[in-house]
């Protein structure tokens, strides 16, 4: 596998074990927190309906989101298919900015609001299209596969967008032997296992996902037998040889649905456990609770906020949004392809 290439990578270096969590559904939207966020919580029904709006939000949102005020939930691949084919007029993206960013590709007429504008993504961060355009010239001709964790510029010079969902299989689609695929190296070392294409990979992660360790995974595992461990394949490949299952948000969703778990250890960021709790009270969730600071910056105040001042509005430079639109598409043609 080629060295990955310069990014802005942070060291893993030694941490502290993460704190285990445990939840379950009755554990979440307790009545006393429900009672004082329901004024908020009706002026955003309101202002739904005054502005033919809606909330789409990212699993990673906190239950009281996720769970009461979001009208479309899901994963990157799943929100951006159905941010396209939304009749709401105004889309108010409880996510990250790259989020907010991949709805207005895909609807330029609509109204694309995000509630914080510093909610913002480690992976988009760390890498920028003049980065893209070294990479195509140190590899002439070797298509680029973006993961959609970053810019619109970013995406507007890449061949294909995926998600963690669908990345095997837009990689295997373009039929070629060798792909160059950014920004998150972690997921392109996972990618590179399921495949026999080549992959040359960027040098980046995600804040939350980088810090998880095998080590730490094996000792939580040891104090709690029998729990099934599942983990997404942005986290680094030691931690991946310890889980039982490996996949994109939906796809743990999935496997939380088919195996119905007594435990299960839930390696993502710490809310979307939270989520996932809320249509599974057979299950009792462990999480070593690493949360994205990004997406904590969204909250039901805010998003109040938004839809009152019509604030923070999204907007991609047409040219930017046209050739990003075209890898955006690429990926919702090829879909979900995920056990």
């Amino acid at each position: 596998m080629p060295t990955p290439q310069p990014g802005h990578r942070r060291s893993r270096g030694p941490m502290a074990p993460t704190a285990l969590q445990i939840t379950r559904k009755s554990d979440l939207l307790p009545e006393a927190e429900m009672a004082a966020l329901a004024p908020a919580i009706e002026d955003i029904e309101r202002l739904k309906k005054e502005r033919n709006a809606i909330v789409a939000a990212h699993n990673y949102m906190t239950p009281d989101i996720f769970g009461v005020v979001a009208d479309i939930t899901g994963d990157s691949l799943a929100l951006a298919a159905m941010a396209k084919e939304t009749d709401a007029d105004v889309i108010v993206l409880a996510g990250v900015h790259f989020m907010a960013e991949t709805a207005k590709i895909v609807n330029p007429d609509k109204t694309v609001l995000i509630p914080d504008l510093r909610a913002g993504c480690s992976l988009a961060e760390g890498i920028t299209g003049a980065d893209v355009r070294t990479l195509k010239a140190q590899h002439p001709g070797v298509p680029v596969v973006t993961y959609v964790n970053t810019s619109a510029e970013v995406k507007a010079e890449s061949d294909i967008c995926c998600t963690s969902g669908n990345a095997v299989a837009v990689v295997e689609s373009l039929g070629v032997d060798r792909v160059i695929f950014i920004p998150d190296q972690y997921l392109g070392k996972y990618v590179a296992t399921q495949t026999d294409v080549e992959v040359i990979l960027w040098d980046g992660e995600c804040m939350v996902h980088e810090r998880f360790t095998g080590e730490e995974i094996r000792s939580h595992r040891a104090s709690l037998p029998g729990v099934s461990v599942i983990a997404h394949p942005e986290c680094p490949p030691d931690v991946l040889e310890e889980a039982d299952y490996v996949g994109s948000t939906n796809g743990i969703i999935h496997w939380v649905e088919r195996n119905h778990p007594e435990r299960v250890m839930m390696i993502t960021e710490c809310s979307m456990a939270d989520n996932v709790a809320l249509e599974h009270p057979e299950t009792e969730f462990v999480r070593p609770c690493n949360l994205c600071p990004h997406m904590k910056r969204i909250t039901v105040d805010n998003i109040r906020r938004s839809l009152e001042t019509m604030t923070h509005e999204v907007e991609v430079e047409p040219e930017i949004a046209e050739r990003a639109r075209t890898a955006v598409e690429r990926m919702l043609a090829v879909g979900r392809r995920e056990s």
